[in-house]
């Protein structure tokens, strides 16, 4: 039944409907997410909130995403992708629709209210990866599925074009208020996309997978021939996860990349503001362009990821992401004419720092056998969120901060901190040449049996 699947040389317009529902998803996950970077600037003085109390509030959804991860993951292999899917994006556009409603002061609602949104956006990413390459051929699952995440900057894109045009006019309750937005996506993905024909061929519904697969082939249900004998049923202990540790090594150090990638864009405003002394509305113009630049490093991080592997493509970019964040700190005061080489160095950062997230996202759902994708990848997912905290709070102690608008810091301790964030790609390429393992071409079948097999720690050729 797969191999048709497989055989593959374009996808029908029913995939690129799951190829579309994904991408939206993540788009206004991530805007939910980078919301409060922005929003937050609106009234963290007129609140006389302290360093502790804004750092809280940023910080606890990347808290929350640890046994988010890990928990949704786990829900994905046990109920199915698709109930996931759903229950996630309802949960963290809910959360994020509420904080419309906290009241003056009340920043351990909002913190609250943020744990929550950590939970349900990085329940998404956990099951959305494993459900479009489980629908995909294998000789286009590293740059679809990679393309599928290219429009997460556009979540941060969505968030500072909204605070620049909108913040004006709605104020940040207006704001926080459009984060229910992707709650409809939760009905849209209720309409297009069925379950995984994998996921339901591992529980031996193959009656149910075989219209699936027929739904994303577009080809009739009696078109596909049934096995002659049920499928022995796929189940696995969460536990058994611990048999993988080269899975889980890789995974969690080519995720932790985003450490940098995440400090840089919660504290992105104050960066802005503190270096280039700009108004918060202008450092919000600024990261537009910023968006914009990373948006296209992720579209050349999904192309050449099935050109030249994956190993090779993200360690790559995962140099050059480290040589750019190093210079941003090194050179923060230095001009180019009366361009600033610190937003120049964010806009090369952006670009190759994001190419890495669209290589590793897929890359660290590939390293599992089907009984364990979503639980595999939501485990070390979740290792991997760790950056969201690690990231911003470590760049906020190097340099010193003292709250959220107005860093009172010396500008030297942005070298320390930037280098900080530049350690983190460097630990991911030893991850990617010396751990991972090649997984571009193979069928999901094929890395089944490679990965079920005996392997050393050591990586060997492919």
């Amino acid at each position: 039944m797969i191999e048709l699947l497989d055989r593959q040389q374009s996808l029908t317009i029913n995939q690129w409907k799951i190829f579309t529902a994904v991408i939206l998803s993540i788009m206004l996950d991530f805007f939910d997410f980078l919301l409060i970077g922005f929003v937050l600037a609106f009234f963290v003085q007129d609140w006389h909130l302290t360093y502790g109390q804004s750092a809280l509030i940023l910080f606890s959804s990347g808290v929350a995403a640890v046994p988010g991860a890990i928990f949704f993951g786990w829900l994905g292999d046990r109920i199915g992708r698709c109930k996931v899917f759903m229950i996630t994006l309802l949960t963290f556009s809910l959360a994020t629709g509420a904080m419309a409603l906290t009241p003056v002061r009340g920043w351990i609602y909002l913190a609250v209210m943020r744990f929550i949104v950590g939970v349900g956006v990085v329940g998404v990413a956990a099951v959305d990866m494993p459900l479009l390459q489980e629908f995909v051929p294998a000789a286009k699952r590293g740059w679809i599925s990679g393309l599928s995440i290219a429009l997460v900057p556009g979540g941060g894109l969505l968030a500072a074009t909204f605070a620049t045009y909108l913040g004006p006019i709605v104020g940040w309750r207006g704001l926080f208020a459009l984060g229910l937005l992707p709650a409809l996506m939760a009905f849209l993905i209720r309409v297009w996309v069925p379950e995984s024909p994998r996921w339901l061929i591992g529980r031996g519904r193959v009656e149910e997978a075989r219209r699936s697969l027929a739904w994303a082939l577009q080809i009739e249900p009696e078109a596909i021939v049934l096995p002659t004998s049920p499928p022995r049923p796929l189940t696995a202990s969460w536990l058994e996860l611990f048999k993988y540790p080269r899975s889980i090594i890789a995974g969690a150090l080519v995720g932790l990349s985003q450490t940098g990638a995440v400090g840089l864009a919660l504290w992105m405003v104050t960066l802005l503001v503190m270096v280039l002394q700009v108004t918060p509305t202008e450092a919000s113009f600024l990261a537009i362009w910023i968006s914009l630049t990373q948006i296209i490093g992720r579209g050349f991080g999904s192309w050449i990821t099935d050109r030249i592997g994956r190993r090779s493509a993200g360690a790559l970019c995962c140099v050059l992401a480290a040589m750019t964040t190093s210079l941003a700190g090194y050179l923060h005061a230095a001009y180019l004419g009366a361009v600033p080489m610190f937003f120049v160095l964010l806009l090369l950062q952006g670009f190759f720092g994001n190419g890495n997230p669209a290589i590793s996202y897929p890359y660290m759902a590939e390293m599992w056998p089907g009984a364990l994708r979503a639980s595999g990848f939501g485990f070390v997912y979740g290792l991997s969120n760790l950056g969201k905290f690690i990231g911003p709070a470590g760049l906020a102690v190097i340099i010193g901060a003292s709250n959220y608008v107005n860093p009172k810091a010396t500008l030297a301790g942005i070298i320390p901190g930037f280098n900080y964030f530049a350690a983190w790609y460097v630990l991911a390429v030893i991850a990617y040449l010396l751990i991972g393992i090649e997984t571009r071409g193979r069928t999901i079948e094929e890395l089944d049996a490679t990965l079920t097999r005996p392997k050393p720690l050591a990586a060997g050729p492919g």
